[in-house]
């Protein structure tokens, strides 16, 4: 269990790199910052939909479903950040 500042009995948690949240946090690998939850996941998945989206352009096939799916990826993500 972590502790708080000296004396305190409160858990010191960190902030969510993109909501802010003080929550438990996850690593992303080659990620410097630390997510909660819900913000890991969804920076995994932009990272996953980034790299389909530019192979598949490679490849000369479609991306708008793609690029729709990280708009409204990106969108969450933003307004989650907004709220912090």
């Amino acid at each position: 269990m972590l502790s708080g500042p000296k004396g305190s009995e409160e858990q010191s948690l960190l902030r969510c790199g993109v909501c802010g949240r003080r929550t438990e946090l996850f690593e992303l690998p080659g990620k410097s910052e630390k997510y909660c939850w819900e913000c890991s996941a969804d920076v995994a998945t932009s990272i996953l939909l980034t790299t389909e989206i530019d192979a598949a352009t490679m490849a000369g096939r479609e991306t708008e479903t793609l690029v729709a799916e990280f708009s409204q990826l990106s969108c969450r993500l933003l307004e989650r950040a907004q709220l912090a």
